[in-house]
């Protein structure tokens, strides 16, 4: 029988472009005899690739055309925080721990100082094998370059992609990146939510060493927000808000839906399961508004979508997740509109996905009864954006959440088997169910 938490939409899937590159025209036409001008530049362009081409190979010398490239694990960067509360760092190694989905033999790391105020200096930057805990994998670190420079600044405002490295990278390793500011850095661009601890060291420059002395730990992802490999593998990227950021979950255990997806894809997939699922869920996030006082709970959906979902490297599909923020923050007045607001805001996402490829697959929204927000009016606005998610048929293809999570005895509830503490975030068990309920042989389609 088809699973119930599972809505198809009655049209075919959505297309994709073909992924061969398009001929090009050719620079002078067949028979033709360029001027004299042209010749020399031609002749000229022979002797400069001739000239560049000269010199030592690495792991950035092949074809960038043909890299494919994919992201293997991610995080929506967000910030900044309020000054009193904004970590810093100075001559201090940190060390941070990140968990791929699929593995390749080169890969490449996304930095980011988009939240930040002041350039952020790095004096040196490793990659390496996790072994637990601060500790890595002993020879299995390797340096981390950007522009070919092992000590590098990223101005205000702006993210940096390290240059690739040869790096044996198997599925669902745990990656250690380490960071040496040699100066005072803060923690402007930072990822609040990991449930994932992370290592600073007493002072010095350990970002090579196999293990260092711990001054403190964070539960924060500072600066890192994108781990790239080679193969061409698609991705698929989660956004939406805390119940994609993983609240409630068991910390140091990967057990965030989109980490049991990832698992399952391939698990059950076999070789067509080399998926890499990227999480970009920011708790307390929104689709339509930001919280001019609370910038860790990122910008709005509609607002950071071209960053987090349109550039991600091999992005194929994406799963949203999103809404319930819009409904539990709103005003009484606010609250009036808000399902006719939140359908427009999906049709936006709908249509800037579709306009580069992408197909997207829609997450109706959770049960809420017993959560210190929930209200009958905003009960009944979320049951109206339900009854559109479940009737439209707009998605590529429909995630039922609320008929996975919700008590069959008091359907406006969370299972209690599910409930994580506050009758709004699952548990463990919850969200392996949610990972459960998407259609692998449908998500496998729309990435084909």
């Amino acid at each position: 029988m088809p699973d119930p938490a599972f809505h198809a939409p009655s049209s075919a899937t959505f297309p994709h472009p073909p992924s061969t590159p398009q001929p090009q025209p050719d620079l002078v036409r067949s028979g033709a005899r360029p001027d004299r001008k042209r010749r020399r530049l031609l002749l000229g362009a022979s002797t400069l690739a001739g000239a560049l081409a000269i010199g030592p190979r690495d792991a950035r010398a092949q074809s960038w055309r043909s890299e494919g490239w994919s992201a293997t694990w991610g995080c929506a960067p967000a910030g900044p925080p309020p000054a009193a509360s904004t970590t810093s760092f100075s001559g201090q190694t940190l060390r941070l721990i990140v968990r791929a989905s699929t593995g390749g033999s080169r890969l490449r790391v996304r930095l980011s100082n988009e939240m930040g105020s002041s350039p952020l200096v790095i004096g040196a930057a490793q990659i390496a094998l996790s072994a637990g805990g601060q500790a890595v994998v002993a020879g299995s670190s390797l340096p981390l370059r950007v522009g070919g420079r092992s000590a590098f600044t990223i101005q205000p405002g702006a993210p940096a992609l390290s240059d690739p490295v040869f790096f044996q990278l198997p599925p669902f390793a745990d990656l250690a990146i380490s960071l040496y500011f040699p100066a005072g850095a803060s923690a402007t661009t930072v990822h609040r939510d990991a449930w994932q601890t992370g290592y600073v060291s007493t002072p010095g420059n350990f970002a090579a060493n196999s293990t260092f002395s711990v001054a403190r730990t964070l539960t924060a992802w500072p600066f890192v927000t994108e781990v790239d490999v080679d193969g061409g593998a698609p991705c698929v990227v989660a956004i939406g808000d805390s119940l994609t950021d993983g609240q409630g979950s068991t910390a140091n255990q990967n057990r965030r839906w989109p980490d049991y997806l990832a698992r399952r894809l391939q698990a059950e997939l076999g070789a067509a399961g080399r998926v890499g699922v990227v999480n970009r869920g920011i708790a307390g996030n929104r689709l339509l508004l930001d919280d001019a006082g609370a910038l860790l709970a990122g910008r709005d959906v509609l607002e950071r979508f071209d960053r987090d979902v349109l550039a991600t490297p091999g992005v194929r599909a994406l799963i949203v997740a999103i809404g319930i923020n819009d409904i539990v923050y709103a005003s009484g007045t606010a609250l009036a509109g808000m399902p006719a607001e939140l359908v427009a805001g999906y049709r936006q996402l709908l249509a800037r996905a579709h306009a580069r490829g992408l197909a997207a697959l829609g997450a109706t929204l959770p049960p809420m009864l017993g959560f210190v927000y929930y209200t009958a009016a905003r009960e009944a606005a979320r049951q109206q954006v339900n009854a559109w998610l479940r009737s439209s048929g707009e998605f590529d293809a429909l995630v039922d959440w609320d008929a996975v999570l919700r008590d069959p005895a008091a359907p406006t509830r969370l299972r209690s088997a599910y409930n994580s503490r506050d009758w709004l975030h699952p548990n463990d068990a919850g969200y392996q169910a949610l990972a459960a309920a998407v259609p692998l042989a449908t998500l496998s389609t729309l990435l084909a």
